[in-house]
């Protein structure tokens, strides 16, 4: 994959999963890709969505409704702050407000909402939102140097923060992650990455406590 520097978002296929969801016009890639090309994003910038829809691809014939999981990719990192506890929701708000200017009907915008807002906790509590949200954490599970990357770039987004609170901060985050019965709530995702996020995590949280 290309660096936040050279990759912008697929504002195609964007527009292509959009309108499957009822739009009338494509009123939000522009947005988009405004918000995924800012300075401070190191890793949740576009390079992360085209992992993720490289991901999607893969198992998209596991996905109940595509178009909207598609969509709701897109969308889930649109707000990012790395210091607000509001991300995904306000990136869900943000996505009914494109949804409703466009005519997406208010069954479909709001199922999609719930996906996003869903990777707030990484809980899921239907078979696409267990999909959407092992997609996202793929990249617990990636070979070690692409992780090793993945660290850095997420310590890069939270420079504002001291170094003794970040280490604290970041191993109360991988501590949860290792203490979960499953990261993955899809099979396919299990079997290919849970192993290797696990000795990610476990390699990650010992650098940090050293």
């Amino acid at each position: 994959m290309g660096s936040k520097h050279t990759m912008e978002l697929d504002r195609r296929r964007f527009e292509t999963a959009w309108k499957a969801l009822g739009a009338t016009h494509d009123n939000a890639s522009a947005w988009l890709v405004a918000r995924y090309a800012e300075p401070h994003r190191a890793y949740h910038n576009a390079e992360h969505i085209s992992e993720c829809l490289a991901w999607l691809d893969q198992l998209k014939a596991q996905a109940q409704r595509p178009a909207e999981l598609e969509v709701a990719l897109f969308f889930h990192d649109a707000i990012y702050n790395p210091l607000s506890p509001n991300n995904e929701a306000e990136s869900a708000a943000r996505f009914q407000a494109f949804a409703e200017a466009a005519a997406i009907p208010t069954e479909t915008a709001t199922r999609v909402a719930e996906l996003i807002q869903s990777t707030a906790s990484h809980a899921a509590e239907s078979p696409d939102a267990a999909l959407l949200n092992s997609i996202d954490l793929a990249i617990l599970g990636a070979p070690p140097a692409r992780y090793a990357r993945y660290e850095r770039d997420i310590r890069r987004e939270y420079l504002a923060v001291e170094e003794r609170a970040y280490r604290a901060g970041r191993s109360r985050v991988l501590r949860d992650f290792l203490s979960r019965l499953e990261i993955y709530r899809t099979p396919t995702l299990a079997a290919r990455l849970e192993a290797q996020a696990r000795t990610n995590l476990s390699r990650a949280l010992s650098a940090l406590q050293s």
